[in-house]
């Protein structure tokens, strides 16, 4: 068994360093392509060394709510590698596991068999100290719940109140094995895209891909939406407001209007508030309703029953799940 063994782990090497060469072999042919730049689409993902991957690969999974898909290993690495990679000499095989993390790269978790490397974290200042930061929608509620799991948060969210990331609130927290991670949230945006920059920071906020359902092609269903959409707008009490909203509205539902963006359905909510108070005879009624697969348009007009279009306008509605995603709103200017 002891030779059996033995071969095992010099097909592992040969197979590591085959791979290594054509690598190398793969990187010299791209040189010889001559690029003008690296060719980065984007980060596919981020690595991080764990002292135990099963208990990593729980909080990541029981506790962020993150999926671990695939795993490598253990692989013995050569003396060859090690060297090449600073790793110590006497440190024992790697496994490898990749987590899909939602929407963004990936996380890929790594445990060293007998490490002899350093067991000591980074202190922040130190040359080499990262962390990965989660964005959430609403960083109190998924502070409160990392609270609840015996996670320990680092001090208490912070809204940035001016310069660039104006509007980001942000908080740190500590993995179960000392690693420094972090909640952000920037539902409004951050203080620099005001100035209508050339390059926008790519947001996981603005990248949510949703599953579409074949009932959401259902047009007496959407139109359905819609109809209970203008009851919610017109509904002047609280309570049953906030339960319609809950059913017709996805909970991370966003409404562009032109002058700003409402998040979420209590921003949607304070809005419709504000519109009744100023506007307290006034209700909104439907012209017409037309429907595509999962997207509405409906043409809608506001007023009084002496003047039913004061003002005028269209929504357009994008459908998942049964509930409005997303709802784009277009007011008529006045002649």
């Amino acid at each position: 068994m002891k030779t059996t063994h033995k071969k095992s782990n010099k097909k592992v090497q040969t197979s590591a360093a085959a791979m290594l060469n054509l690598l190398i072999l793969f990187s010299a042919s791209e040189k010889t392509a001559a690029q003008n730049n690296p060719g980065i689409v984007g980060i596919d993902h981020v690595g991080i060394n764990v002292p135990d991957l099963n208990k990593a690969v729980t909080f990541f999974n029981d506790v962020l709510g993150f999926t671990p898909v695939t795993q490598l290993g253990p692989i013995p690495l050569d003396a060859d590698w090690k060297k090449l990679n600073h790793i110590n000499p006497n440190t024992g095989a790697v496994t490898i596991k990749m987590i899909n993390a939602g929407n963004g790269a990936s996380i890929e978790v790594f445990e060293y068999a007998d490490n002899k490397g350093s067991l000591n974290h980074p202190n922040t200042d130190d040359i080499g100290a990262s962390h990965i930061a989660f964005y959430v929608n609403d960083i109190n509620a998924s502070v409160q719940y990392l609270k609840s799991k015996g996670v320990k948060i680092l001090g208490e969210p912070f809204t940035m109140p001016s310069g660039d990331t104006a509007g980001e609130t942000w908080v740190y927290f500590e993995t179960p094995w000392g690693s420094k991670m972090e909640l952000v949230s920037y539902p409004n945006g951050k203080g620099y895209e005001k100035a209508n920059p050339k390059t926008i920071l790519w947001s996981p906020k603005n990248e949510v891909v949703k599953k579409v359902s074949a009932d959401d092609f259902d047009s007496k269903k959407n139109t359905a939406i819609v109809e209970n959409h203008l009851k919610i707008w017109n509904e002047k009490d609280e309570t049953k407001r906030k339960a319609l909203l809950k059913q017709v509205y996805a909970s991370d539902v966003e409404m562009v209007d032109r002058h700003f963006i409402a998040e979420g359905i209590e921003d949607i909510s304070k809005f419709i508030v504000e519109l009744q108070t100023k506007n307290r005879e006034f209700k909104f009624s439907a012209k017409s309703v037309e429907t595509n697969h999962n997207i509405v348009r409906l043409y809608w007009q506001f007023g009084s029953k002496e003047k039913p279009a004061v003002v005028s306008g269209m929504d357009l509605f994008v459908i998942e799940n049964g509930k409005v995603q997303k709802l784009y709103v277009f007011v008529d200017e006045k002649k």
